[in-house]
């Protein structure tokens, strides 16, 4: 089915509506439960879509609602076009597309290309005959001859990315959980069947794609092993964490399969696809992925996503990689999303958690490229602290307490304080609420002028009406050890975005004969006296 109703582009820009555009993200195990289960769906989502809209963001970005055994909360997917039951069903899906449509929201939902289910009725084919018609649909390979794996890759979730299967007698690769085996994705038949997928969706109205790990789609088909890593300091708590991973992931055929979803993509007309790209030093590959007019509209990285410090030289290490070049591509950026700890909690203490929050949402929506919000995060959520009885994520299950793995940032939403489990839902939901986030839930913070909540809707209004924010180019002037100075600029605007992350006042003044307005400051910024944790957005005056 087609629906009717579709956003419109902005008016009086040609502008894609994607490029520069804030997208926020929505677990939906997490968000808003409408039945009283204790689990998030799909209705949830829709009764709450205008509070998304009343944030000022352009699009939503929806995590797996797929079928699913849920050994990896829907990022194992064993039916690509439907709805899992916990979430609800199709109908409920095509009523939240119209809504965000009405809305004048996009929708982007996950596609898990690189591998599915090991319930996947694809999957139970393939394993069951090395002569089947999907046989070759997976990616399985003869034990060495004393038996071992055909290569010594190691999965994410920790030890062999390999498991041996009696049926066919070989071993299955997988990346990530023995439950989740890769895709054969060099095979056309395994290609031509997710496009169907895709087109699916399109179909269905969706406004674009959010490719999952989809640099894990292709290996070297050789199967050589990876060399190991040389210790860079940090702790090893994975056995992937001992190996550069060269020959199991990004291998360059990957970008023809791109060019494919691309065109299909194209088909439907003004629709956008963004990847994440995981793993050490992954500008070139995310560069790859998204030079020319074929490929992907843009791509991100893990920067700031698992960075325990913000500090001025990681802001401009991340923005120089991306240089406004012809032939470079557009970047996305995330602070916090589902598979990270939420940054808060990694780049501040308690009591700096609220100015610190409002300092880094105003750095976030002066970033050049998408921004990518999580949900929560315009509430300043900290990180949840879940008692081992209570975790659900298989790889914090299995290393803990080393690896404290993704539940405490997957914790329900708080819509009111003074409701059980904080308005969520009407049941004990599926992962606690956070003991701290009762306080900050929504109905509070609409109250409050001031509040982390009241300040990002300013802050992305002031990002959307901003061409320079949204699409010009970006020049960094200063990055001492705690003050970060940069420019934004585009034909009718000049900016100075200014960050002061350091415990002591910085100064900053125009240059002589020069006059600026201040548009925007979180942390009690005035006269070009910037306290500790503040920053501000000004413009040149004609």
């Amino acid at each position: 089915m087609s629906l009717l109703v579709k956003p419109q582009s902005e008016k009086g820009t040609s502008r894609a509506w994607w490029r520069g555009a804030a997208i926020y993200q929505i677990y939906p195990r997490s968000f808003a439960d409408s039945n009283g289960d204790g689990m998030g769906d799909l209705p949830g989502i829709t009764a709450r879509l205008d509070y998304v809209a009343s944030l000022g963001v352009e699009a939503i970005w929806l995590s797996p609602f797929f079928t699913s055994p849920m050994r990896d909360f829907g990022y194992d997917v064993s039916d690509y076009c439907d709805v899992d039951p916990i979430f609800g069903t199709l109908g409920d899906f095509d009523r939240l597309v119209q809504r965000a449509h009405q809305l004048g929201l996009r929708i982007v939902i996950d596609q898990v290309y690189s591998h599915t289910s090991d319930l996947h009725p694809w999957f139970q084919e393939s394993r069951s005959s090395r002569t089947g018609g999907r046989a070759d649909w997976y990616v399985w390979a003869d034990a060495r001859p004393d038996g071992s794996p055909p290569s010594n890759w190691q999965s994410v979730f920790g030890g062999p990315a390999w498991t041996w299967d009696a049926r066919r007698g070989q071993y299955y690769l997988h990346n990530f959980l023995a439950e989740q085996p890769a895709l054969n994705v060099r095979n056309d038949a395994v290609q031509r069947a997710l496009l169907d997928c895709a087109r699916f969706w399109l179909d269905r109205g969706v406004d674009g794609f959010r490719l999952d790990a989809i640099n894990y789609a292709m290996h070297d088909p050789a199967l050589t092993d990876n060399p190991p890593a040389p210790a860079n300091g940090r702790a090893r708590t994975r056995s992937c964490d001992f190996q550069l991973q060269l020959h199991n992931k990004s291998h360059p055929d990957i970008t023809k399969f791109l060019e494919r979803i691309r065109a299909v993509v194209d088909e439907y007309g003004e629709r956008f696809m963004v990847a994440e790209i995981g793993g050490e030093n992954p500008e070139p590959v995310m560069q790859l992925y998204t030079q020319g007019n074929k490929l992907l509209h843009s791509a991100y990285g893990f920067n700031f996503l698992y960075a325990d410090k913000l500090t001025p030289a990681l802001v401009k290490n991340a923005l120089e990689a991306w240089p406004d070049t012809p032939g470079t591509g557009w970047p996305s950026w995330a602070f916090s999303n589902h598979d990270a700890p939420r940054a808060i909690s990694r780049w501040a203490g308690p009591e700096e958690h609220e100015a610190y929050v409002k300092l880094s949402m105003l750095l976030l929506v002066c970033l050049r490229g998408n921004i990518f919000l999580y949900q929560g995060e315009e509430l300043g959520l900290p990180q949840a602290e879940i008692p081992f009885e209570d975790l659900k994520d298989p790889e914090a299950i299995a290393n803990w307490p080393l690896t404290l793995g993704r539940d405490g940032a997957r914790t329900p939403m708080p819509w009111q304080t003074a409701q059980a489990h904080a308005g969520f839902s009407s049941a004990k939901p599926w992962l606690p609420i956070g003991a701290s986030h009762a306080a900050l839930a929504v109905d509070g913070q609409e109250r409050l002028p001031h509040s982390p909540l009241a300040v990002t809707r300013e802050l992305l209004a002031l990002r959307r009406k901003s061409e320079a924010l949204k699409e010009g180019a970006l020049h960094v002037t200063e990055a001492s050890e705690t003050f970060l100075v940069f420019e934004r600029r585009s034909a009718g605007q000049q900016l100075i975005c200014l960050f002061n992350f350091g415990s002591a006042a910085e100064t900053w003044k125009p240059p002589a004969g020069e006059r600026w307005r201040v548009l925007k400051q979180v942390g009690g910024v005035a006269d070009g006296i910037l306290p500790p944790l503040s920053g501000a957005v000004a413009e040149r005056l004609a």
